[in-house]
């Protein structure tokens, strides 16, 4: 036992300093990849960089090809798998603990909002550094080009060749310069869309915060991409080679394929367009699945070898994606709802008890018998330390498919089972808000739910650790007092056994469209206790408590995978033909074969890794039908409970409630003391807004700002899923008052 204990004592340290030798390989990997972006566009790149490495990297095996998956797509691929590597020590080295271990001296001037009221919405400091080395990057790439490309003789030598005169060279050389600036773009636009992304993760970043990023890079390259055709479009019509646009070439670029991969970009650019997206929101989504036409026929365009240079991003999109299906596959074991009297309900589902996630995260689910082509995120409420076996999430109805469900639970007779699947969660990796002093959570309306796991969190810490845990001041506005039930749901459905006293909370309710209490006739609180079902199963991690380790192992076993039959298909099929002269062998055959390859690679290895992790989930099949001894009967089973009658360690009655204001954040917040204080934030945008302005302009240096946006489910975004505004709907009335808050 001895001997147990001190090695214990010594793996952490061992651990951890095979992160650190991680993170650096990985720095140093990173800083070699944009080098390499950097010196692309230059004559020391082209004349000496890339001859050399295709010397090294040119085989009969692999081909020209092969020096572009060497410098563009192996080194994001390995920064992925050390980045997963990482993420499974730093799992293990936690014990599953959600609490970053990351001091916060010196990150709150780094997390303070600097632009708050411009189009890009609520920009921090770090976002405005990366953001101006971004577009350097792209003006640096363009001038570059140009700059190479208009040289005097080359340009003179074109003109001559070409038989055109010298400014149609000229614009022939723009036009594909900024194809080339808009592949920097495109290499990057499918990174904060893979929920699952270990990458993401290792940078500290969520997919859900990412996808702000993700729009930023879809105008950027859709811009890029229409003046790069829209040239190329005058070039041939000044130069009487119009036809040129409806030509497919057996080898080289392909214009008709790079035009209907334009075409299929500006009608989903323009499906993006506000009043589209907000009006006919259905139309906006399923357009959005261009992207896969756009992908396709980019890859045509240009050539499987040149698309090497964007496919990272896009493979482990690929992979994330193929995960999500097989997890959506399975049917979840819901146990009960909570069906509260401001159409609201809450979902309690069986969780795994080796699932553990950090709070504030989201899932997906979908409701079949509501709408089979439908996902909806949703806060998950619960608490993966409170709540070992459950996992929760709450639900306003605000719109269509939430009305829908709400009317399914709350008639006179609710349906007695409900098949669910979902997809999740996600969330960040760790949090750090129980290491300040203080914490005030403002939200605007169902907004409020994120913070329910947060409070959950702090009440386990204060009841499990030595140490002092943050004072806890909720700030939630509710348009009426039957909103207010839902500060109910900050406590499980079956109660806790924890002392909910030991946590500093207080707790201020604004209801701002009524002056005084208005209760017409009893107000019930339903409790539906759903049936059992064989089939389904516990909410889990889609590859288990050992997730970042399985998808390590598919992203190398995959590309080996692809490798090899890659070079199968060049060294015996290929090479025959044109001996790596890039002049015989059609691209489009070539493009197409490799696109079916890395499509089978990655389904062969994920299916493995998904299929080997539930043979050995030994805990799967013991919790299929866990909670059915909680449940107050053994099948479904509704009881009411009275608004006045809630339990005692309801927090709801020890909330002071204020009817008929709204609250004044800025007096708030100056009466707030502390070392550190903690502002989070959510609901809707412009809420968010001027919440971060008040803190921009606060001298307090000691006040860490975060805004809690739900971009996925936000109305302002571009998501790749249907989804519904639960966090982000209160109308333009009641946030009008956050507007005054700044100028006061």
């Amino acid at each position: 036992m001895v001997m147990d204990s001190e090695k214990s004592r010594g793996a952490s340290p061992t651990l951890k300093f095979l992160q650190m030798g991680i993170w650096w390989l990985s720095v140093l990997i990173f800083l070699g990849y944009i080098l390499v972006w950097i010196m692309m566009p230059t004559n020391t790149f082209f004349l000496h960089w890339l001859p050399c490495i295709q010397a090294m990297a040119d085989s009969i095996y692999l081909g020209k090809q092969g020096s572009t998956i060497l410098i563009y797509t192996f080194p994001i691929l390995f920064i992925s798998i050390l980045a997963s590597l990482y993420l499974h020590l730093e799992q293990k080295n936690s014990n599953n603990d959600t609490e970053s271990k990351v001091g916060l001296s010196g990150l709150t001037s780094w997390k303070r909002p600097i632009l708050v009221h411009g189009p890009l919405g609520i920009v921090t400091s770090t976002e405005l550094c990366f953001i101006i080395m971004f577009v350097i990057l792209l003006i640096w790439s363009l001038c570059s080009y140009l700059h190479g490309m208009f040289a005097t003789p080359n340009v003179v030598l074109q003109a001559a060749n070409e038989k055109v005169q010298v400014w149609q060279a000229k614009l022939e050389d723009s036009a594909l310069a900024l194809g080339l600036v808009g592949n920097i773009c495109l290499a990057l636009l499918f990174f904060p869309v893979s929920r699952g992304s270990s990458v993401l993760r290792f940078i500290g970043l969520t997919s859900e915060g990412s996808i702000k990023y993700h729009i930023w890079l879809g105008h950027i390259a859709m811009t890029l991409f229409t003046s790069h055709g829209l040239l190329y479009t005058v070039f041939w019509d000044k130069t009487h080679q119009i036809s040129e646009i409806l030509k497919w070439n057996k080898v080289g670029v392909s214009n008709v394929a790079g035009a209907v991969a334009l075409l299929s970009g500006l009608i989903l650019w323009v499906a993006t367009l506000p009043f589209i997206r907000r009006k006919a929101f259905e139309l906006f989504f399923y357009i959005h699945h261009l992207y896969i036409v756009f992908v396709v026929f980019f890859v045509l365009h240009v050539g499987i070898s040149s698309s090497c240079v964007v496919l990272p991003g896009l493979y482990l999109f690929l992979i994330d994606r193929y995960l999500r299906f097989l997890q959506s596959q399975r049917k979840i074991r819901l146990v009960s709802a909570r069906v509260l009297p401001c159409e609201a309900v809450e979902l309690n589902f069986s969780k795994n008890p080796g699932l553990y996630y950090a709070p504030t995260s989201t899932i997906f689910i979908n409701v079949p018998s509501i709408s089979k082509l439908q996902w909806h995120p949703f806060t998950v409420t619960s608490c993966s330390n409170t709540d070992s076996d459950a996992l929760s999430i709450a639900i306003k109805s605000s719109g269509t498919w939430s009305h829908a469900l709400y009317q399914k639970l709350s008639s006179s007779s609710p349906v007695s089972q409900l098949d669910v699947s979902i997809e999740g969660p996600y969330g960040p990796a760790s949090t750090i808000f129980s290491r300040h002093e203080m914490v005030v959570l403002v939200s605007g309306g169902s907004g409020i739910t994120p913070f329910i796991s947060m409070i959950r969190s702090l009440i386990f810490k204060a009841n499990t650790e030595g140490r002092k845990t943050p004072r806890v001041l909720l700030i939630c506005s509710f348009k009426k007092s039957i909103d207010l039930t839902m500060i109910d749901l900050i406590l499980p459905v079956s109660g806790t056994t924890f002392d909910t006293s030991r946590l500093q909370l207080q707790i201020e309710a604004y209801v701002t469209r009524e002056k005084q209490p208005e209760m017409n006739g009893r107000k019930l609180i339903q409790t539906i206790w759903f049936k059992s079902n064989a089939l389904d199963q516990p909410v889990s991690a889609v590859l288990g408590q050992n997730s970042w380790l399985y998808l390590s192992i598919i992203i190398s076993s995959s590309f080996i995978v692809f490798l090899l039959l890659l070079v199968v298909l060049t060294r015996y099929y290929i090479y025959p033909i044109d001996h790596n002269s890039d002049l015989i062998y059609p691209y489009f055959s070539r493009s197409s074969l490799n696109i079916m390859f890395i499509c089978a690679s990655i389904a062969i290895a994920a299916t493995s890794a998904f299929l080997w992790n539930k043979k050995q989930n030994k805990d799967l099949g013991q919790m299929k039908n866990t909670h059915t001894s909680t449940s107050p009967g053994s099948g479904y089973h509704k009881a009411d409970r009275e608004l006045e009658s809630l339990p005692l360690q309801s927090f709801f009655q020890t909330a002071t409630i204020h009817y008929g204001e709204r609250p004044d954040i800025k007096k708030i917040l100056s009466g707030c003391d502390g070392s550190s204080i903690g502002v989070y934030v959510s609901g809707p945008r412009k809420m968010r807004c001027e919440v971060a302005s008040i803190c921009a302009s606060c001298r307090n240096n000691d006040l860490y700002f975060e805004s809690i946006s739900f971009s996925w489910k936000s109305i302002d975004t571009v998501p790749l899923i249907f989804l519904v505004t639960d966090e982000a709907a209160e109308d333009e009335r009641d946030m009008q008052f956050f507007e005054k808050l700044c100028h006061k």
